[in-house]
């Protein structure tokens, strides 16, 4: 059973870092993609970042590259988004998705097949 459980979320001013964690289970990390994705109030879906874990490459979403950095602990099965320099445009709920397959469908894909239930992030003076 593909389980996401995503972590990390609170409140950042802007210029500040926030890391998101989402710890997985039921497939083996190594072998597949994980992406990370967004959802404002009021908004649609928007991709942020999606990292292969090979050959197939890591992706940036332009309004985050150079800011946020996707990074993945096979052995603790956990994937990682640090994001910096927050800014107000930033604020949503964080999801982690997978199609547990190798590919990456760039940074801005959302269908994801299977996904965590979030965590809010809030940027905020």
């Amino acid at each position: 059973q593909v389980q996401l459980v995503e972590s990390g979320g609170g409140l950042a001013q802007p210029g500040g870092s926030l890391t998101l964690s989402c710890a997985t289970s039921g497939f083996t990390l190594e072998y597949y993609a994980v992406g990370w994705f967004r959802q404002a109030p009021g908004k649609e879906r928007e991709g942020v970042s999606c990292d292969s874990g090979s050959f197939y490459g890591t992706y940036y979403a332009d309004s985050v590259k150079g800011r946020f950095n996707i990074s993945r602990d096979n052995a603790k099965s956990t994937v990682y988004l640090q994001m910096n320099s927050l800014k107000p445009e930033d604020p949503a709920v964080y999801y982690c998705a997978t199609n547990v397959g190798p590919h990456c469908f760039g940074a801005t894909y959302v269908n994801y097949e299977y996904r965590g239930q979030g965590t809010q992030v809030t940027v905020s003076s």
